[in-house]
């Protein structure tokens, strides 16, 4: 977990990805604009110092002191329809601000818990979840807001102690529409980002009682102060029917790491292997600086964090474009195409319409996404079985080109990661952005290079001293095929078997073995019935 100084060092990190580059203001909340950055080193520092001193406090100072405080406290907005960016407060033990505030209960209830802040803002995102949900006019829900900005907006290790109370709030909320309204606390979906997370977890906990909270999804969940922790002081499976968790920033820094890595829900999905998102490199940071001017470098910083809350709306906003996860051990096997199964409830749905399935065990879910929405990408494991005829391993470089009944993928660089010895099959994952439909035809080719050109000018012109003629090359006999979305398995044949060698700069194209075997059955049968007619 980190001891107080090790995670207030590592806090200065989070400060700049947790910090809202724009977002709406709360009380005295203001945007965080460049002439507000000495401010944020200043915190960052005073982070630091104050944590040798008093870790888990908070002094004030003569300036600090002399400002009026307000109250903290945790609210509960309720949101009216998609472009809805006030809310209507509830208020437990008030009953009238239900009818005011439009709450059906007849319908399900979802709550967004979002995470700590240093700015005193509510994130953009915020609303881009709330119109994302309020706009699905197939399953009408109550959204609704836990607003506890003002214990959020502290030292991170203050924060992380007020997730307890605030998880406590959201219970007494809770338990309060149950006994007023006799609302079902199976119908409670609660989403919580960060900090969020765990402050979902506690209020599952919180409830009592045999029946618990319908549903938890933790976006990234915070790891430090979290990490290794018994499961009653953090999220955990126990805290509702059923607990999902996306996890996109476990990237270790000072031994610490921004989102959790450990599984803490029924299914815990890992995109992009978890520790890091694509199109959050600062390599991306001109692309954010067009989209976000001044703001672009927090966009940067905390777009690992956030693509949780991105492919979560993402979810629900592609309906048509839902990203498959799969149950595996590790990336490392996920990126060999061996996990590709949906048996046994081993693949899930990540986002709103995952299926609820309930288990004992934690499953790890893997998947690959798009740097953008949408962010559904189309998985593929190929096995190929080379018989290597040049004595030493080879590491070539290949390409596939793939078409299919919808489209055509043109030369997808290929990397076996070792080099290929004699009659070994290989296994690798390829990934789609398009959906290419029914795979066809495959086109396979050895690319090009000037030190291959050199070594097979060697080797051909030793063959020509043999006494006895030599094969020579790559043989590939057959490509199997399966297709994770659909879990279709193909086997693919070389379209002319009287020439199977590969060589530098060749291609070779291989078909359907099924639909060629097909062909030829049929193609007899003709021959058959010509030379009968014949007769």
């Amino acid at each position: 977990m980190g001891n107080p100084l090790q995670i207030s060092i590592f806090l200065v990190f989070c400060i700049f990805i947790q910090s809202s580059a724009c977002g709406q203001g709360v009380g005295t909340g203001h945007r965080l604009d460049a002439h507000m950055w000495p401010k944020m080193i200043f915190l960052s520092t005073s982070v630091v110092q104050r944590s040798q001193k008093e870790p888990f406090g908070r002094s004030l100072g003569a300036t600090e002191a002399s400002k009026p405080l307000k109250k903290p406290e945790t609210r509960f907005l309720l949101f009216q329809d998609e472009n809805d960016h006030l809310g209507c407060r509830l208020r437990p033990q008030h009953p009238e601000t239900l009818q005011e505030c439009g709450f059906n209960s007849s319908q399900p209830l979802i709550m967004i818990i979002h995470g700590w802040s240093v700015d005193g803002l509510l994130e953009n995102w915020i609303w881009k979840i709330v119109g994302a949900l309020k706009s699905r006019q197939s399953q009408p829900v109550n959204v609704g807001l836990v607003d506890w900005i003002s214990l959020a907006y502290q030292h991170y290790t203050i924060a992380v102690q007020n997730t307890r109370i605030v998880g406590q709030d959201v219970a007494a909320l809770l338990l309060w529409l149950e006994e007023s309204v006799k609302f079902s606390r199976s119908k409670v979906h609660l989403i919580g980002y960060s900090l969020g997370a765990h402050v979902s977890g506690f209020a599952g906990s919180s409830m009592g009682g045999k029946n618990k909270i319908g549903r938890i999804t933790g976006l990234d969940p915070a790891g430090p102060m979290f990490e290794g922790t018994s499961p009653n002081k953090r999220l955990s499976p126990d805290d509702a029917n059923f607990v999902d968790a996306i996890h996109t920033f476990t990237r270790e820094h000072m031994g610490l790491s921004v989102g959790i890595k450990q599984p803490i829900a029924h299914y815990d999905f890992y995109p992009n292997g978890g520790s890091f998102q694509p199109g959050c490199h600062f390599l991306e940071l001109y692309k954010h600086i067009a989209e976000h001017g001044l703001n672009a470098i927090t966009q940067t910083i905390k777009c690992a964090h956030e693509r949780s809350v991105h492919l979560f709306i993402d979810s629900l906003q592609h309906s048509d474009l839902q990203s498959i996860g799969f149950q595996c051990s590790d990336m490392g096997s996920f990126s060999q195409g061996l996990c590709l199964s949906c048996k046994k409830g081993r693949c899930n749905t990540l986002g709103y319409d995952i299926r609820r399935d309930r288990s004992g065990k934690s499953k790890r879910l893997f998947l690959i996404t798009r740097a953008q929405s949408p962010f559904k990408v189309y998985h593929y494991q190929f096995k190929i079985q080379f018989i290597n005829q040049i004595e030493k391993p080879v590491e070539p470089t290949f390409t596939m080109s793939l078409l299919g009944t919808k489209e055509e993928i043109k030369r997808i660089p290929i990397t076996l990661g070792e080099g290929i010895t004699s009659n070994k099959t290989y296994s690798f994952l390829i990934t789609l952005d398009k959906d290419i439909g029914e795979l066809i035809v495959l086109k396979f080719k050895w690319e090009n290079s000037a030190m291959w050109s050199n070594v097979w000018n060697t080797v051909q012109t030793i063959m020509l001293w043999g006494i006895e003629p030599h094969h020579s090359g790559l043989i590939l006999k057959t490509i199997w095929v399966k297709a994770g979305e659909t879990q279709q398995r193909m086997t693919f044949c070389p379209e002319n078997l009287d020439d199977v060698q590969l060589h530098p700069t060749q291609e070779k194209v291989f078909v359907n073995c099924d639909v060629k075997s097909k062909r030829l059955t049929e193609s007899k049968e003709q021959m058959s019935q010509e030379t009968h007619a014949k007769k």
